[in-house]
């Protein structure tokens, strides 16, 4: 069964999406990884826009909470993203580029490592499921399936303590214990780039989805990416404060 991990990707939104279009008009693999590196490049640009900027910290919990109702918007109403896609990159790129920039003034460097890093994992995950070294058969699909329920509720009941001034330890800790978990978390989160692939080529090739499915699947990507990035950032600096 074609299944991605990805919240956003849902075999039923492009069962349902399935047209009737000629072969110009449907999605396609290249014009998926078209929209994504489009999708990654507005995300850099927002970032440069609240890079260094003092006020832009306080605008966080603000601009996190809208990026996430424009993702479910997207992930609920998939013809929505061509218009919303590029909505969400750029929302989440004034997140990160505060949030990256907030740890580089603590961390000198420690940006460029996490940006390079994320990149290395992206592109060695997609030569290890083009090459067939990792496969998403049903047991590996069902083990990352879980762990990744299990880290979101975790993050979702952590958010939310945290906004009734409840410290979770586990994001401010340095310990051993932390460092661990964020690893587990980091190879999770890089997993999901596996299954994100095959679903996405499988998808192509069983489905007629339309074109705007591409920038639906392009916007799952990027939320990979961003989840993988923010792991690696707050790892590094765990390491850099042992």
């Amino acid at each position: 069964m074609p299944m991605a991990n990805n919240p956003v990707f849902n075999e039923n939104a492009f069962r349902n999406a399935q047209t009737n279009a000629s072969a110009g008009q449907l999605m396609t693999i290249q014009g998926t990884i078209n929209k994504t590196f489009f999708l990654l490049l507005l995300c850099v640009v927002g970032a440069f826009l609240t890079w260094g900027s003092a006020q832009a910290l306080g605008l966080i919990t603000p601009i996190a909470i809208g990026a996430l109702v424009v993702g479910m918007i997207i992930s609920f109403k998939p013809h929505t993203a061509p218009f919303l896609a590029p909505i969400y990159a750029v929302g989440e790129g004034l997140l990160l580029g505060a949030l990256s920039s907030y740890f580089n003034k603590q961390y000198p460097g420690i940006v460029m490592q996490a940006v390079s890093v994320t990149m290395l994992v992206f592109f060695t995950m997609l030569f290890l499921y083009k090459t067939g070294i990792i496969r998403p058969t049903r047991g590996f699909l069902i083990g990352i399936v879980s762990a990744t329920a299990g880290i979101a509720l975790f993050y979702i009941i952590s958010f939310v303590l945290m906004l009734f001034g409840v410290n979770v330890s586990y994001f401010t800790s340095a310990a051993p214990w932390a460092i661990a978990v964020n690893v587990v978390v980091c190879i999770i989160a890089a997993l999901n780039f596996v299954l994100d692939f095959h679903f996405i080529d499988q998808m192509t090739s069983s489905y007629n989805a339309p074109k705007y499915m591409e920038w639906y699947a392009g916007f799952g990507l990027l939320v990979t990416l961003i989840w993988l990035y923010i792991e690696i950032l707050r790892l590094l600096a765990r390491s850099r404060e042992r």
